[in-house]
This record gives structure tokens, C-alpha cells and sequence, in this order.
């Protein structure tokens, strides 16, 4: 991970804040796996949404924003510290649950190394 808190974006990361970066493309160490669907900016919660598409069958994956090593705003591209089997095998995000439910955010912060705080 690229962040002391995986639920934070890293300084150095690129990341601006009150940027809306929905609709980048999320580039993992070995290649492309979708475009941001969503993201947070909420300090200590922060995270993005990936619609991966026809990569793994249209499944949407919540990454902590810890995981991203850059945002780069002219490209429109978020590159994450992750490969595609990291995001492949993570926890599927369920829309329906995961605002206010603690234990999906843990059980995604357990996956990337760390609990939601």
C-alpha cells in the first residue's frame, strides 16, 4: 500500500481534493481494469469504485484509496499499487450495503492489510 491508513490517500498520490474523477480509467501494476464508478473523499473513509466491465464479468470492487500510488489528471487515469488478481479476488462491492456498514469496510481493509479505523 502506498498510505499509512488504507482509507486515506497518500500525500504524494496526486489526488486533489474536491476533483471528481469518476469515469478515469484504474490501471493496476499489470495492466487495465475498469474506470472509477464512484469515489469518497470522506478522511479516514476514503475509497474509489471500480466497474471492472467485461474484465471479471461487470463486478464492481470498492479499493481503498490507500491503494492508489497516483492520479493523473491529464490522462485521466488512477494507477493502483494492485495487480489484477489483488482486484480480482477482492471482496465483491455490494452498492446496497456498504455506506454505513462497518464490517464490509473491515473485512475491504483486512483484504488491502488494514481495518477501517
Amino acid at each position: 500500500m502506498t498510505s499509512d491508513n488504507v482509507w486515506d490517500y497518500n500525500a504524494t498520490s496526486g489526488h486533489q481534493v474536491g476533483t471528481d474523477i469518476v469515469g478515469y480509467k484504474v490501471e493496476a501494476t499489470d495492466g487495465s481494469i475498469g474506470k472509477v464508478d464512484k469515489h469518497s473523499e470522506e478522511v479516514g473513509d476514503s475509497y474509489i469504485v471500480v466497474d471492472t466491465g467485461v474484465w471479471i464479468f461487470g463486478k464492481e470492487v470498492l479499493l481503498p484509496a490507500g491503494t492508489i500510488k497516483n492520479v493523473d489528471h491529464d490522462d485521466n487515469k488512477v494507477y493502483v499499487a494492485l495487480t489484477k488478481d489483488q482486484i480480482k479476488d477482492s471482496p465483491e462491492f455490494d452498492k446496497d450495503t456498504h455506506l454505513g456498514n462497518r464490517d464490509y469496510h473491515d473485512q475491504v481493509g483486512q483484504y488491502y492489510g488494514q481495518p477501517r479505523l
